[in-house]
């Protein structure tokens, strides 16, 4: 949770000095590519915003209206943020951008920026705030980038992740997702709008800033449906990965006097909290003390291969049925630890 944390936090720092700077930026050139650049950040700065509301959310315990906890505000949260980054910044830079593109083709220009700007009693072209401002967004993502990084190269370490491709489809720590996205696609946009600037400036045809605009449109609205839809498995209950289910039959079977499992069903109740459910039938004549005995220890060959197993009840099978009693005083199971 605090890696996640300090993640967003970053993000928040980074996208709302940036989206002041570049506002700054456009009302003094008029450039395409640059108001594009503003609504991202603002969208990016409210997105923080929701993210870090999601984490404190999902920290509250448990309660009898949510007896699971409430981990899964995060998957709400962070869904969010790819509906807002889809329908304000993505669409809103589109629209800018196709519309620049048409004036440009057209032979007109509606660049309304002041036409030199005096700082320090230096008079410079205006083209040269737009330089300063995106190379500054620059540093500011690329940290913000670095920060989401290295949590996210944290928990593929942990997970014994290959790489980001299925960190990005195994994960559900969505808030550090959302957070690398969002820096990833954030410090893309920046370059493209400092090549559509420069190219403009250059060539002197206006083509290039609004091509980057609608580009930058498009790149947003591309990576928030890739974000909501992985949201969306989550907020849906998905269990954990095929392996690792597999390592937990593989270690529930294991445990003296199983003798099969008969079914096992995980689903993820937040970020680190999953609920994992096991029906194990074992050897005829055992006495209750030692199937209490062993539904422990069932419980901790879970948890040795998946940490994060927060709850685990385990459902005793005999002659095909499910028995009654169990440790942990639920019939016909064992629940243990909360979500």
């Amino acid at each position: 949770m605090a890696g996640s944390t300090s993640v967003v936090v970053a993000a928040l720092i980074a996208n709302g000095a940036i989206a002041v700077l570049k506002f700054v930026g456009f009302t003094l050139t008029g450039s395409p590519a640059m108001l594009s650049e503003t609504y991202h950040s603002i969208s990016d700065t409210g997105n923080q915003v929701f993210l870090l509301i999601g984490i404190r959310y999902s920290g509250q315990s448990a309660d009898d209206r949510h007896p699971f906890g409430y981990g899964k505000a995060q998957f709400f949260y962070s869904f969010l943020v790819s509906v807002l980054l889809f329908g304000i910044a993505g669409w809103e830079s589109t629209k800018h951008g196709f519309h620049e593109v048409q004036v440009a083709l057209g032979g007109a220009a509606e660049h309304g920026g002041a036409e030199s700007v005096t700082l320090f009693g230096q008079t410079f072209p205006p083209v040269y705030v737009n330089y300063a401002v995106l190379l500054g967004a620059i540093v500011f993502e690329t940290w913000a980038l670095w920060k989401a990084r290295a949590e996210m190269k944290r928990q593929m370490a942990a997970h014994d992740w290959s790489g980001y491709r299925e960190a990005f489809r195994k994960t559900a720590d969505t808030t550090t997702l959302t957070a690398l996205t969002e820096d990833t696609i954030a410090l893309a946009g920046a370059g493209l709008a400092l090549v559509g600037v420069f190219l403009t400036r250059t060539l002197g045809d206006p083509i290039y800033d609004a091509a980057s605009a609608l580009l930058i449109g498009f790149m947003l609205m591309g990576f928030a449906v890739a974000l909501a839809w992985e949201n969306k498995r989550l907020l849906l209950g998905e269990s954990l990965p095929d392996d690792v289910e597999a390592d937990l039959r593989g270690a529930v079977a294991g445990v003296a006097d199983v003798e099969r499992v008969v079914d096992l069903r995980t689903v993820y109740f937040g970020p680190r909290s999953v609920l994992v459910t096991v029906d194990v039938a074992f050897r005829t004549g055992m006495s209750g003390r030692e199937i209490d005995d062993r539904i422990d220890e069932v419980e901790a060959a879970v948890r040795e291969v998946e940490p994060d197993a927060k709850t685990v009840y385990v459902e005793v099978e005999k002659d095909g049925e499910p028995s009654a009693g169990g440790a942990g005083g639920a019939a016909g199971g064992s629940p243990s630890g909360g979500a």
